[in-house]
């Protein structure tokens, strides 16, 4: 039996849907790796600052966690599957994994440099979603790109002597 399913016509050619949907798997793969860097160091921080970089960490992994859902279903509706899977994310990110638990300020500085990939990784994306005329995506990643700027510069002023 043949499908029923009309093809998809968003206005968008399938070239460019494809292209996008990559793009954003490579956002969602960060996200996730940066997700769960950040729930790690939520559960292992210690020292002086234990209160404000546990309830700090909890805040940001919280909102990660839920932009990971918005972002894999703009994905779909694109027509793509959505990236998932440990070996997936490890190859798709551009977040190194850490390595042991770090000392607190060290935790910060790795999530710096997280936030600050993932702003990369958006530029990137975004300008195939801006010359795709693809305003949902263009949005989310507008959205997203200035959470992580933000959450970089406090993260990165806690650094500062």
């Amino acid at each position: 039996m043949a499908s029923t399913t009309p093809p998809i016509d968003i206005g968008i050619p399938e070239a460019q849907r494809l292209q996008i949907a990559e793009g954003l798997g490579r956002v969602l793969a960060d996200s996730t790796v940066l997700y769960a860097k950040t729930h790690g160091f939520h559960w292992n921080v210690t020292g002086p600052m234990f209160n404000t970089l546990h309830l700090m960490f909890m805040e940001q992994y919280t909102e990660l966690w839920t932009a990971l859902d918005a972002i894999a279903e703009r994905i779909r509706a694109l027509g793509c599957p959505a990236p998932f899977g440990g070996a997936t994310y490890g190859q798709l990110s551009s977040i190194p994994e850490s390595q042991g638990i770090p000392a607190a300020l060290e935790m910060v500085r790795e999530l710096v440099l997280g936030h600050e990939a993932v702003a990369r990784t958006i530029r990137s994306v975004m300008v195939t979603a801006d010359a795709a005329n693809d305003q949902p995506s263009a949005d989310l990643l507008t959205q997203r790109l200035q959470i992580h700027e933000k959450t970089a510069w406090m993260l990165r002023s806690l650094l500062e002597a």
